[in-house]
């Protein structure tokens, strides 16, 4: 485990905590409770030791509460994370990356699946940034770039979606990494036609379900 700073900007003002790096990104990503900080001082310059007023925190945080100002430091502000983990992280991004394409993927001169060593070769001689986002989020620009280097296709199934405009904010973001086109109808609903990799597809339906619980009509299109 090892310190970090997390800070954030309110009101224009700068706020640091020194937190512990990582129970601090399990707490931002939803994984754990409120870990707390390695001390309840909160610091406008950490590196010079300037400690927050409480007229500042109040101001800017509505409270001068530590526990809930370090909390939403945490939950809303940025975690400096160490190059070791950032190097790790990537890794663990790269493996979902070529697990994927090497499941779902095929040379389409011939027809064969391609191994993890040749996926691998091809992402790094095409300098592929791959993002600490979700896979289904950046796979489009990622087979866009390896395609110059290798033959590659993902098989794709087209689905057409209506979600009721209750939940069509919700389901946006879910909606928009494959949207072809799109169409809002007079109630508010939204109805949309997706291009979505096979291999992602009842990952799909499943954050789907999950923010229109279950109220989102969907239809394979068969071309």
């Amino acid at each position: 485990m090892a310190d970090t700073t997390a800070r954030i900007k309110k009101a224009g003002k700068n706020f640091e905590i020194i937190v512990d790096m990582d129970e601090a990104l399990k707490f931002k990503k939803g994984q754990s409770s409120f870990p707390g900080a390695e001390s309840d001082r909160i610091f406008t310059d950490l590196k010079k030791g300037l400690v927050a007023s409480q007229s500042d925190l109040k101001s800017s945080f509505g409270t001068s509460d530590a526990n809930v100002i370090i909390s939403e430091i945490v939950k809303n502000g940025e975690i400096l994370t160490t190059q070791e983990y950032r190097d790790e992280e990537r890794e663990k991004k790269m493996k979902q990356v070529i697990d994927f394409l090497v499941k779902n993927s095929v040379d389409p001169k011939t027809g064969n699946p391609h191994t993890n060593e040749r996926i691998k070769n091809a992402l790094e001689q095409a300098h592929v940034n791959i993002k600490n986002t979700p896979v289904e989020n950046q796979i489009s620009d990622i087979l866009q770039e390896i395609s110059k280097i290798i033959p590659i296709s993902v098989k794709m199934k087209k689905v057409k979606v209506t979600v009721p405009a209750i939940h069509t904010g919700q389901a946006y973001g879910i909606l928009n990494p494959y949207k072809q086109n799109e169409e809002w109808l007079s109630d508010g609903s939204l109805q949309a036609t997706l291009n979505i990799p096979s291999g992602m597809l009842m990952n799909f339906y499943e954050k789907l379900n999950s923010v229109t619980h279950g109220s989102a009509l969907t239809e394979e299109v068969r071309e």
